[in-house]
């Protein structure tokens, strides 16, 4: 992936060679995002039972049973206008949008998923997810939300890799507005009510405060996402010979880690494992 310094994407078939190196590591579990062969206005692929997110939990649960195989819920990747919703008249439809979501988690765990992971900040999306999964026997299936997912500045090169940038406007009206934490723990505090068994704070770097916030107020387990551009910054000033790749790497994870993560997701995640195990 040009935009990320060794990252790749991988074709269904070649997953199962990454979830055993993935697992050798010690890394206990994995994020899936899916990139479609067509994309429609109601991104449609997404809850395709040959798509490629559900080929890929399929192969990697037989290659590497005791894998924990998450899958991000959204529509950004699948849709030809790239909103993480269905448009209605130029808007975002939030209702028609939670409704589609529920079908992408169901199908997501129906192919063998562990976590779902809701990633559009819809409104009320949590609990329309939650319900169709305890209908139709997935009651053990975890759902971990983005729940305080802000409108960054750092999902740049993670957008080129997933060919997500909107096509017009910005998501704004549905992330979080950087400036403001309090909103943030409002959200926190309805996604877990709705049912979320894990929330998850994204970016992480620059949100540190509220990782700590939130793990001192809520009972559940925290997820923070060090995202694509807080990783490419840190290989960019590396490449720059301004820092040390491998202690910055340490640096930035241990302090998202102290800050009260739970859950760290990174793109630093084998690099990292290979730098602990000596």
């Amino acid at each position: 992936i040009p935009s990320m310094a060794g990252c790749f994407h991988l074709s269904p078939d070649r997953v199962a060679e990454e979830a055993n190196e993935i697992a050798r590591l010690g890394i206990p579990a994995v994020l899936l995002f899916g990139l479609p062969e067509h994309k429609d206005p109601t991104g449609s692929e997404a809850w395709s039972e040959q798509g490629a997110v559900q080929e890929a939990v399929a192969r990697i649960k037989e290659a590497a049973p005791d894998l924990v195989v998450v899958t991000d819920v959204c529509l950004c990747a699948y849709t030809d206008h790239g909103h993480c919703g269905v448009l209605r008249a130029g808007r975002i439809d939030n209702d028609a949008t939670c409704d589609l979501l529920a079908k992408v988690a169901l199908s997501h765990a129906q192919a063998g998923a562990d976590v779902v992971a809701p990633s559009d900040m819809m409104d009320g999306r949590v609990s329309v997810m939650r319900q169709a999964l305890d209908r139709n026997g997935f009651q053990d299936v975890c759902l971990m939300a983005y729940a305080a997912k802000f409108a960054s500045a750092f999902y740049g090169p993670f957008r080129e890799a997933a060919d997500s940038a909107p096509a017009f406007g910005d998501r704004k009206t549905y992330q979080m507005d950087p400036a403001n934490s309090d909103q943030a723990l409002a959200e926190i505090a309805l996604d877990i009510e709705e049912g979320a068994d894990i929330v998850m704070v994204k970016p992480a770097s620059c949100f540190l405060d509220v990782i700590w916030r939130a793990k001192q107020r809520f009972d559940c387990p925290i997820a923070a996402y060090n995202v694509s551009g807080e990783y490419m910054m840190v290989h960019a000033a590396a490449q720059a010979g301004l820092l040390d790749l491998r202690a910055a790497m340490q640096e930035m994870c241990t302090s998202i880690k102290r800050a009260g993560a739970d859950i760290l997701i990174t793109y630093f995640a084998k690099d990292l494992a290979r730098t602990l195990k000596g």
